[in-house]
């Protein structure tokens, strides 16, 4: 079992640069193995709240057919960051994960939990737990300030996760208490909690960088060392998990 947290720079609202740097860090971890890939938050836009009404996407939109086909090719499940275009007309978007099947379907998660004022440009999800199942684990998704609240996690592990993967956007001022509550939730529920951030600045926050992997029980095995282009590798070998940042070139 190998998972990995993409640490990625997103230009602002540029989404085909930012889909050929998505491909990027998919051939790197196809090559060492990954099977399930996390990107940050809003990674294919950026954190560019004030425009996600006119870059926001539905599962079929042509942009994510080359991450389609890639998720495809290696055999990889890949969770990409992005606003989804509301069900209803006049609705606002949704801060989602859109999950790129290896069989070519797919699936999307919608943030459950805003953070204070982004309820002005999104609206919160509905699914108090969004799980999928891969090489025989069940792995709940979560997006930034899902990990805040512990009714968020606690769904996740009633409902059998083993896994808690997030992305997220967090600076250097709320990296020591989120960092701790993903930390908790790995405690509390014995799941393994990933998080992947961005490796660069986004929608005005200097993002900490720092993406990390607590091993189920709450050890720290792994975490990038700051910001930039890396790949966080989390892989379980019989009952031990360890974890290995890998740099990624652009």
């Amino acid at each position: 079992m190998r998972i990995a947290a993409a640490q990625t720079p997103s230009l602002p609202n540029n989404v085909a640069a930012n889909v050929q740097t998505h491909l990027r860090f998919t051939e790197a971890a196809a090559s060492m193995g990954v099977q399930v890939l996390v990107f940050p938050e809003l990674s294919l836009m950026g954190y560019e709240l004030d425009d996600i009404n006119h870059t926001a996407l539905d599962p079929d939109a042509p942009v994510l057919q080359p991450l389609c086909v890639a998720a495809m090719r290696y055999g990889m499940a890949l969770i990409v960051g992005a606003p989804v275009v509301a069900a209803e007309r006049g609705h606002k978007p949704g801060i989602g994960a859109f999950v790129l099947e290896p069989d070519g379907s797919h699936a999307v998660y919608c943030k459950r939990y805003l953070h204070p004022g982004e309820d002005v440009y999104a609206r919160a999800g509905c699914e108090d737990a969004h799980l999928r199942t891969w090489a025989g684990e069940s792995m709940a998704l979560a997006i930034c300030a899902d990990i805040a609240e512990p009714a968020h996690a606690d769904a996740a592990a009633r409902r059998g996760a083993s896994l808690y993967l997030a992305g997220v956007l967090i600076s250097e001022a709320g990296y020591a208490r989120d960092a701790a509550l993903a930390q908790d939730h790995a405690v509390r529920h014995g799941m393994g909690v990933l998080l992947a951030n961005h490796g660069a600045p986004s929608g005005g926050y200097a993002s900490a960088g720092r993406s990390a992997f607590w091993a189920p029980g709450g050890v720290l095995t792994g975490q990038t060392p700051g910001t930039g282009a890396w790949l966080l590798i989390a892989e379980r070998d019989s009952a031990q998990w360890t974890a290995r940042a890998e740099a990624v070139s652009l």
